[in-house]
C-alpha cells in the first residue's frame, strides 16, 4: 500500500476538534520541530510573507513528519504551479490568499485535486508519490490519486469585503474544507480598522461562521490570545491560527530583557 502521510490535523476537525498552530516565518526546520515539541496542532509555513523559499519549505515539511505533526503552508497566490509544487513536496495542506470569488474558488479547488475532483498536474517523480516508487504496482497508483485527494487539506482566505459578499458562493465549492476568515481584515471591511473586539465585528463574525458550519465547511480564524480562543471557539471556530513565530520569539525575549533589566542596572551601578 502507498504511505501517503495520515493527516491527523484533517481528521481532528472532521471529529469537531478545536487545533492551533503558528505562522512560521523562520526558514529553519528546527522551529517546526519544536513548535511540535510545544504541543502545537499544527504548523503553517508562511510562503505568502517572508523569505521561505519552496526548498526550504520541502526540508521544514520532512521535520513535521519527523515529529509527527501537519505541516500546512500558505502559498504567495492562488496560482496552479504555486499549489502544484507545494502539493508535490509533500504538504499535508494549503492555505491560500485572497479567494474572494466563486472563480477564484474554483481555480483553487481545481488546483488541489487529482481525477474527477480537479486538474492537479501528474508527475510521479516528486515527494508526495515517493519519487517514482508508486509506478512500480498499479495498485499503487490508483491508491495514491485517491489518497492524495482524500488526504490533502484545502483552506481558504476571504479577505475584505468582496470575499465576505460572495461567502454563499465560495462555500459552494465542495473540496474547499476550511473557510478562513481574518478578524483584522473583517474590522477593516466594515469601516473599523483594528478594532476586532468590537461588537459589529464579533456579530459579523457570528453570522460568517454559523454559514459556513450550515454548509458543512470548518471556521479558521487567526488568534493572539486565550481570550481570543474563547470568542471564536464559543461561536465554532476551529481552526486556530496563533501568531508568528517572529513575534512569538520577539515577545518572549521583550519578557526576559524587561525582567531582567532591573537586576542588570542595579549590579551596573553597585560597581561604579
Amino acid at each position: 500500500m502507498i504511505k501517503i502521510k495520515k493527516n491527523i490535523l484533517k481528521e481532528k476537525l472532521y471529529n469537531n476538534k478545536l487545533v492551533i498552530g503558528p505562522f512560521l516565518k523562520i526558514s529553519d526546520p528546527a522551529v517546526v520541530e519544536i513548535s511540535a515539541l510545544a504541543g502545537f496542532d499544527f504548523v503553517i509555513i508562511d510562503r505568502e510573507h517572508g523569505p521561505i523559499s519552496i526548498e526550504n519549505t520541502q526540508d521544514m515539511i520532512r521535520a513535521a513528519e519527523v515529529r509527527g505533526i501537519n505541516a500546512i503552508v500558505r502559498v504567495p497566490r492562488n496560482e496552479k504551479t504555486e499549489i502544484l509544487k507545494t502539493l508535490d513536496i509533500g504538504a499535508h495542506g494549503i492555505e491560500v490568499p485572497q479567494i474572494n470569488n466563486a472563480k477564484q474558488a474554483r481555480k483553487l479547488c481545481s488546483s488541489a485535486k487529482y481525477g474527477d475532483l480537479g486538474d492537479r498536474g501528474v508527475c510521479c517523480y516528486v515527494r508526495s508519490a515517493d519519487y517514482s516508487e508508486i509506478k512500480q504496482d498499479k495498485q499503487k497508483k490508483k491508491q495514491y490519486f485517491t489518497q492524495a485527494n482524500e488526504q490533502t487539506l484545502v483552506i481558504a482566505h476571504l479577505e475584505g469585503i468582496e470575499g465576505i459578499e460572495n461567502l454563499e458562493d465560495i462555500i459552494k465549492e465542495e473540496t474547499i474544507d476550511i473557510i478562513f476568515i481574518g478578524p483584522y481584515d473583517l474590522s477593516q471591511s466594515l469601516g473599523i480598522p483594528g478594532q476586532v473586539h468590537n461588537q459589529e465585528v464579533i456579530t459579523k463574525m457570528e453570522e460568517i461562521v454559523e454559514k459556513i458550519r450550515d454548509n458543512n465547511k470548518i471556521a479558521g480564524t487567526f488568534v493572539e490570545s486565550k481570550d481570543d480562543i474563547r470568542r471564536w471557539g464559543k461561536i465554532g471556530v476551529q481552526y486556530f491560527a496563533y501568531s508568528v513565530d517572529v513575534g512569538i520569539f520577539y515577545n518572549k525575549c521583550k519578557e526576559i530583557t524587561s525582567d531582567f533589566r532591573s537586576v542588570l542596572d542595579m549590579l551596573n551601578r553597585n560597581k561604579t
